[in-house]
């Protein structure tokens, strides 16, 4: 069982899905957990679950693509907690377009919400985390990230991201190694989210993807969770640069 007490995590994309997940399992495991997205309403309906279960958490608004936004999150949360131990850079969107059509403004649309800010939320919690003299960094990329997964039609931008954000992993953990920075990637598949109800709505599709997984049924976000807290944990203290696969078998099938 992974032991997070008095780590202070902050989460990215958190008032749903996988993200409000990570924050329920996390503070499960201890952490003070910081809960961030786009709306901050729907962040304080997830902190008061935590506080119900005796956990510590803190909701703020954060729009991941804008610098000046992360650059004072991170800041009032390390006026608030003195530190920044874990950072899950969990923010994503997925829309469905064909690459024919596809339009400038929405590959910089997704390219700006996966992969910038993956990339502005790191760079922030890094600098933090090296004062500190140690951290982890979880990022949540998917099995639809190209080489080292599967490619999909009609989401070239949302693959892009998505490898993007696992050689971004492999990149900063050798980089930030020195620093006792730890940063690993989870790459889930079908996972059962408000993002794959796009999917869902087609069922004749939606039978054919998990046709190909031998598990043959759709992850829960709490089992991604998990995961994702070990990574956070000092149980993973030899594991950097990891691209871990959670997806039923999917590519292995």
């Amino acid at each position: 069982m992974p032991n997070l007490n008095n780590k202070v995590a902050l989460i990215t994309g958190a008032r749903r899905g996988m993200g409000r997940a990570h924050a329920l399992v996390l503070a499960k495991y201890g952490a003070k957990v910081v809960v961030t997205d786009i709306s901050q309403g729907e962040c304080q309906q997830v902190v008061e679950e935590i506080n119900k279960q005796d956990g510590h958490a803190l909701a703020l608004r954060l729009d991941v693509t804008q610098k000046d936004e992360v650059a004072q999150v991170f800041q009032e949360v390390v006026q608030k907690f003195g530190r920044i131990d874990v950072l899950v850079n969990n923010a994503g969107i997925a829309e469905f377009q064909s690459f024919l059509i596809m339009s400038e403004e929405e590959w910089d649309k997704t390219l700006d919400i996966n992969l910038k800010g993956q990339f502005l939320c790191a760079q922030a919690a890094a600098i933090q985390m090296k004062k500190q003299g140690s951290g982890a960094i979880v990022n949540i990329a998917s099995v639809a990230m190209g080489q080292q997964g599967i490619g999909l039609p009609n989401i070239a931008h949302y693959c892009a991201s998505k490898g993007g954000i696992a050689a971004l992993t492999e990149a900063l953990a050798v980089e930030l190694a020195q620093f006792n920075i730890r940063v690993n990637c989870v790459a889930p598949g079908i996972i059962e989210t408000p993002m794959i109800n796009t999917v869902k709505s087609d069922p004749k599709t939606f039978e054919a993807m998990l046709a190909q997984v031998p598990l043959r049924r759709a992850g829960k976000p709490e089992e991604v969770s998990e995961l994702v807290a070990f990574l956070a944990s000092d149980d993973s203290s030899y594991m950097t640069g990891s691209v871990v696969v959670i997806d039923g078998g999917w590519l292995a099938g």
